[in-house]
């Protein structure tokens, strides 16, 4: 494995075996040991891991007493904010797999989610309660759980939440008969004890959403020990750049996402760290605030939020402090280099870049924190996980040093399989030879002579346009490094001369022109003739997913319609 000589020196080569724990026994330790010390913060609170203990304890009392067993689906439609952890755990302790829902979701895509997974109960967010309420008839839910976003806000937030904002956008609801409010259930149950359910390692634990390699909506299942594999390599990968327990880990990417649910949050716990929720990344001005209130140390974020940040009135008029900040993660999308080099050079922090899927249950490949950053990398793999790249067709040649093919990856935590769906499983996890599955990941890619690895593009993006090859990154890259050019998407469009051509469509910065000649002249001067797009259209914002990753598909279509 070309990349272990290039590891830093305080990195292990692999940490097998790995400990036969849940995140339910990190809580119960530190809840034991530390119950004072703070483990989420939100808005100005704190949960402590003793209180979380409890009131994921009474929780899972509750959904027992409602019916839940050992198997059973728990959907949770909640932004981050403390709600999700007391759910998650607490489903964990009746022996419930987790949900994690997308709350920006329509009508349809919750009935989808809802019916395919046969979720028996939902956790909802009160604005999101009557949109579950719409679809109820049609699934499996037998009860709706609603909670308040002001319920863990300090006194003085929540007394002005309910004077000035509950009335407004749904948070106040009335509930139909059979649901329950959160805080009630916990209020009912808070001296019972943990349900008497054994939870294993390699039980399921969680059904995330993923579009997989095909783009099509797909349940990917990850059980107990992914969470505690992840958060243990992710911790030997960062420890040099924080400090145990006072370091703030900031989380403003969604739990629902397999970043921060099998990243962040175990690592908070395996750490342990303080885990700082924000409900609302897309919220710049509240991210700022809420840094500046907890002063992370551990930021992590995509891409478009590190442009966001740098683009922000105040932040470009040096009014904000982020002195505090000693170490980044981007994942996701890639990262651009001029905004890697501004936010690196404003903060005095370390961007790394890295990658993971879904379906990897977070086996990640990232730079190294101290050790050489190779611009465009997505780093290296971390201890116990394995990467090739190969032919693209069949998948089974491995190909040398420098040449693009599919990557593959093969980890101690990756996806059980899809959801009921056994054929998309068997052509993701694939075994060739001996040992463990592979993950086809559908990402096109090279590895360096020292083990890094280079992204190129998706397999369903590459454009092909009169027999070339185009790789819709290397033209974002490059007009994203106009001064003029905030955030750019490209994407190929039928063409009945060359069967496809690139298309860009660009966001200028608040304060910037430019012309579509101009950036094609700017391309031409970077860029081989056929690889300058054909098109570039402006717009005020491009259609994105939660994480930030621009939808290129989306823009493509729009185009055609």
């Amino acid at each position: 494995m070309r990349w272990l000589p290039h590891y830093d020196a305080d990195v292990p080569r692999s940490l097998a075996p790995y400990p036969d724990k849940t995140l339910l026994d990190y809580l119960a330790e530190l809840a034991r040991e530390h119950g004072d010390n703070a483990a989420l913060l939100f808005k100005g609170a704190a949960l402590s891991y003793r209180q979380l203990e409890a009131e994921s304890t009474a929780f899972a009392a509750a959904l027992v007493a409602m019916g839940v067993t050992h198997g059973d689906r728990v959907a949770l439609v909640l932004p981050n904010c403390p709600q999700f952890v007391v759910a998650e755990f607490g489903a964990w302790k009746a022996g419930a797999v987790v949900v994690p829902l997308n709350p920006t979701y329509s009508e349809r895509e919750l009935e989808v989610a809802l019916v395919s997974t046969q979720a028996r109960a939902v956790v909802a967010l009160t604005p999101f309660y009557q949109r579950v309420k719409a679809v109820q008839a049609r699934t499996q839910v037998q009860c709706v759980i609603a909670t308040s976003i002001k319920e863990y806000l300090p006194p003085v937030l929540r007394l002005l939440f309910t004077l000035l904002k509950e009335h407004k956008d749904g948070h106040r609801i009335s509930l139909a008969d059979g649901d329950a409010r959160f805080q009630s259930l916990l209020r009912r149950h808070r001296r019972a004890p943990r349900p008497s359910v054994t939870v294993r390692p390699d039980d399921r634990a969680v059904i995330l959403s993923s579009g997989g390699t095909t783009g099509t909506p797909k349940g990917v299942v990850g059980c107990h020990r992914d969470y505690v594999v992840a958060g243990l390599q992710i911790y030997e990968w960062t420890k040099s750049a924080k400090q145990r327990w006072v370091d703030v880990i900031m989380a403003p990417l969604p739990l629902f996402h397999v970043y921060a649910n099998l990243g962040l949050q175990p690592l908070a716990f395996v750490g342990p760290n303080p885990l700082s929720l924000v409900p609302n990344p897309r919220d710049i001005d509240d991210l700022l605030k809420t840094i500046k209130q907890v002063r992370p140390a551990f930021f992590n974020g995509v891409p478009t939020l590190y442009a966001a940040i740098l683009n922000h009135p105040d932040v470009r008029a040096g009014k904000v402090d982020l002195s505090s900040i000693k170490l980044c993660f981007s994942g996701a999308a890639a990262l651009m280099a001029e905004t890697k080099k501004q936010f690196e050079a404003l903060t005095g922090a370390r961007i790394v870049e890295g990658y993971s899927l879904t379906e990897g249950m977070m086996a990640c490949c990232i730079n190294p924190v101290k050790g050489t950053n190779k611009i465009g990398s997505i780093g290296m793999p971390l201890p116990d996980v394995d990467v090739r790249i190969v032919d693209a067709d069949a998948g089974t040649r491995e190909l040398a040093v420098g040449e693009v093919g599919e990557m593959i990856m093969r980890a101690p935590e990756h996806m059980l399989e899809y959801w009921n769906n056994p054929a998309e499983t068997s052509e993701t996890l694939r075994v060739h030879g001996s040992g463990a599955p592979w993950i086809h990941t559908g990402d096109l890619a090279y590895m360096d002579e020292d083990g890094y690895l280079f992204i190129v593009d998706r397999k369903k993006d590459l454009v092909k346009t009169s027999g070339y090859q185009v790789w819709p990154r290397e033209i974002e890259e490059v007009l994203s490094s106009h001064p003029a050019v905030m955030e750019v998407g490209v994407a190929g469009i039928p063409d009945a001369l060359k069967g496809e051509v690139t298309k860009a469509w660009v966001v200028l910065k608040a304060d910037q022109h430019a012309t579509e000649d101009e950036l094609r002249s700017y391309c031409r001067e970077r860029l081989a003739p056929y690889k300058v797009p054909a098109h570039i259209a402006f717009r005020t914002s491009l259609p994105k997913t939660m994480v930030g990753k621009v939808l290129r598909r989306v823009l493509a279509a729009e185009d055609r319609a």
